[in-house]
């Protein structure tokens, strides 16, 4: 319990400190956490993949879903799905096929695992930068929605690689079927939730319990999706966006006004608890490195550089398709920084493989590591200054009007 409030304490303490210096507060975190994590006799709590996954994960999905525009995130529904969807896919093939090619002794299934787990970007810090530089609305929209579904996308191509990693056959239709399952019973369930918890909400005016059901909601929706086989992660994204749509029917304006302040404060600690403990992995993650240094250096340039350049060629054929700026294009594929998911499910990597075999699992989890930290750091730093580099072009307020006004019409349509 005192490690808990200890580092609630960092959290509080790192965040403002970062806010005061002009820096952005999870970058700031993760470099916080990386210096205490070799402090002699700091306590470094274990990350577990199931805390972030079912813990961190529901809460954070639907409080950005509830905030999400649903004209908006349906007016930019082809950016969002490119992004969240085929570059996601992108990205684990290419990155599987690579790490296979370098490591020929390991399955290809458990490098494409791998593949998935790195693939998925963590928009928190990437749309908090946006905001801040002004990039365009329709950017940050886009980046908002990407982070809405991503996840779902890696963790069940990550689902299918390591099921053939253990040795079970999967041909494409048992790949079919899985998807299926994943995202078309996590539609059903999110929309079965929304109903469900929309009637608790409309049944009650008190702030009280509507700050209650609130908080069970993404953790229930993500529980009953998980045991039924289905992507909770969609689930949850599809409760959020059904239920903040309908907010102001459902809730009196002191319940939605409560509400606002709760979630901006679960929000706050979780994130910041989640980039802290990501930096004080690193000392745990290096002990159990038994992969020759060269080696590790090789992989560790040949992940980071893949991973990049996956995004820059991804956004780029797709912006130049789309006879958008290509200033757009170059924020967008810097605006990729990896986080909790990444590292989650790396740790979720099974410790052995069918009949037993083993393989470097702990060089996987560095390399994960290392990606998080490369472009977290490295380009949550910079993203600022590129922008300012490259110069995306400015909201026009007139166009923001016109596209507003065509987004409505659309949605009432």
């Amino acid at each position: 319990m005192l490690t808990i409030v200890g580092l609630i304490a960092i959290v509080v303490a790192v965040s403002a400190l970062a806010r005061k210096i002009g820096l952005l507060s999870p970058v700031l975190l993760v470099v916080v956490g990386l210096g205490l994590a070799f402090v002699p006799g700091f306590p470094v709590p274990e990350l577990d993949p199931e805390f972030i996954l079912i813990g961190v994960l529901p809460p954070l999905l639907y409080v950005a879903a509830v905030e999400t525009s649903v004209p908006a995130f349906r007016y930019n529904l082809r950016p969002i799905l490119l992004l969240a969807v085929g570059l996601v896919i992108f990205t684990a093939v290419t990155v599987g096929f690579l790490v296979h090619a370098l490591l020929p002794g390991v399955p290809l299934a458990i490098c494409l695992a791998f593949g998935a787990a790195v693939a998925p970007p963590d928009a928190v810090a990437a749309t908090a930068i946006a905001r801040r530089i002004g990039l365009p609305q329709r950017t940050v929209t886009i980046l908002e929605g990407e982070s809405l579904i991503n996840d779902a996308t890696a963790l069940v191509i990550f689902r299918v690689a390591v099921v053939a990693a253990m040795g079970s056959a999967v041909g494409a239709i048992d790949i079919a079927q899985t998807v299926l399952l994943a995202a078309g019973g996590g539609v059903l369930i999110g929309l079965a939730g929304a109903v469900v918890f929309g009637f608790l909400h409309r049944r009650t005016q008190d702030p009280l319990f509507d700050n209650s059901i609130s908080l069970i909601t993404p953790f229930a929706v993500v529980l009953a999706a998980e045991h039924l086989h289905a992507s909770g992660v969609v689930a949850v994204v599809v409760t959020g966006l059904a239920l903040g749509h309908r907010w102001p029917t459902l809730m009196s304006a002191a319940s939605r006004l409560q509400m606002g302040a709760f979630w901006r404060m679960v929000k706050f600690l979780l994130e910041g608890l989640v980039f802290l403990l990501l930096g004080l992995q690193l000392r745990r993650v290096i002990a159990e490195l038994h992969t020759p240094w060269p080696t590790v250096l090789q992989l560790t340039v040949a992940v980071i550089a893949a991973v990049l350049i996956t995004r820059f060629a991804f956004v780029y054929a797709n912006v130049y398709l789309a006879r958008q700026p290509l200033s757009i294009a170059a924020v967008t594929s810097w605006a990729g920084m990896r986080g909790a998911v990444t590292l989650a499910a790396a740790l979720a990597l099974p410790f052995s493989l069918s009949g037993g075999q083993a393989y470097p699992r702990e060089l996987f989890i560095w390399l994960a590591f290392a990606v998080i930290l490369v472009t977290l750091v490295g380009q949550g730093v910079t993203l600022p200054a590129f922008a300012r580099l490259v110069k995306p072009p400015k909201d026009d307020p007139v166009q923001e009007v016109l596209a507003e006004a065509s987004i409505q019409h659309q949605a009432s349509a």
